[in-house]
């Protein structure tokens, strides 16, 4: 029987990429699963129950909270969605309303996911808990924000633990993956920001999901950061996709100041899916130390970064038609087919 079956567990943002995951995995692991989420989009639950209500709204999420042992937060504005004047009303403000429902309704344990674009590009890697947050754009302080208001509750007496995932992938992820699975299938070239050589860790969803439900299960606040075991470079992670995939796709180097100015006058001119975080981020080094939180919640990642984007890019092909047939644009950005923009003169550059 599984230590967590019985468990009466919220998972906010469970219509999301990330949280459909973890409440389907809670689920097979016996707990009593309840979704609250702002999204119509509502698929087969089976027994997971379902709440509609924002999470703007104080009465919507205390409802949603009650008789509940354990909240997983997933609930973010997100890069992708480039909707700024959001990431305080939901990221922060949002948060803040769920942690005081909590603390109202006698919720045993909450589970924070935070992000690592807390620390922007960090000085030194691998990056540990020490590490002094330092944001780069205005999603990573949002989420920083919402990591200082876990810590508030957490002198109210409220058991919290702050999750920080590297970049999430797994089956099911699309919004900017999207684009690279499509380019590779058609055989086009995939670029990287100067040689390529900069270090990157991703963290596979399933290995997430671990990771933040051994956190339910374990009493004690902490800060754990989470990514995989297994990764290399930027341009190592493409190239074994590519191989995989034997479409003629090659990796090729582009300028990175010339390729950095381009995408931020793009995006500002909304002619581009990329954001901010994606500039800052993509060509640079950001790597964690996850042996904290392998002691602690006796976890270990099972994906390569290699393996979760092989795995990542099989499931889209074998799921492009369906997908293409139901993008009603009324699931999570994370979860859904975006449009290239001015990428889809790139890509015949490149």
């Amino acid at each position: 029987m599984s230590e967590i079956s019985g468990q009466k567990a919220l998972i906010t943002g469970g219509l999301g990429f990330f949280g459909s995951g973890l409440s389907e995995r809670l689920s097979q692991k016996g707990a009593l699963c309840r979704i609250f989420d702002i999204s119509e989009n509502i698929e087969d639950l089976g027994s997971i129950e379902f709440i509609r209500g924002d999470i703007c709204n104080f009465r919507d999420i205390k409802k949603a909270c009650s008789s509940i042992d354990v909240i997983y937060h997933n609930v973010a504005q997100v890069p992708l969605a480039k909707d700024i004047s959001k990431f305080n009303q939901v990221n922060v403000e949002g948060t803040r309303n769920v942690l005081q429902a909590a603390l109202d309704c006698g919720v045993k344990k909450f589970v924070y996911t935070s992000s690592s674009a807390i620390f922007g590009v960090p000085e030194k890697n691998p990056v540990d808990e020490n590490n002094i947050p330092n944001p780069g754009e205005a999603y990573g302080l949002a989420k920083y924000k919402g990591e200082l208001i876990c810590k508030e509750f957490q002198e109210k007496g409220l058991d919290v633990t702050i999750v920080r995932p590297r970049t999430i992938i797994g089956h099911g992820r699309l919004g900017i993956f999207q684009v690279l699975f499509e380019w590779i299938s058609e055989g086009n070239n995939v670029p990287v920001l100067g040689d390529g050589s900069n270090i990157y860790q991703f963290i596979h969803s399933d290995d997430l999901a671990d990771a933040c439900i051994a956190a339910g299960n374990k009493s004690g606040s902490a800060t754990l950061n989470c990514g995989a075991e297994k990764y290399g470079t930027m341009k190592e992670v493409l190239e074994a996709l590519c191989e995989h995939a034997k479409t003629g796709s090659k990796v090729v180097n582009v300028p990175m100041n010339l390729a950095i100015l381009g995408m931020n006058i793009t995006s500002r001119l909304g002619l581009s899916p990329l954001g901010p975080y994606h500039s800052l981020m993509y060509g640079k080094s950001m790597y964690f130390d996850i042996s904290k939180a392998k002691l602690e919640l006796n976890w270990n990642p099972k994906y390569s970064n290699s393996q979760m984007f092989i795995e990542a890019y099989d499931w889209y092909l074998e799921n492009r038609e369906y997908l293409e047939k139901n993008n009603d644009g009324n699931k999570s950005p994370h979860r859904s087919p975006i449009k290239q923009g001015v990428l889809k003169i790139v890509k015949w550059i490149i």
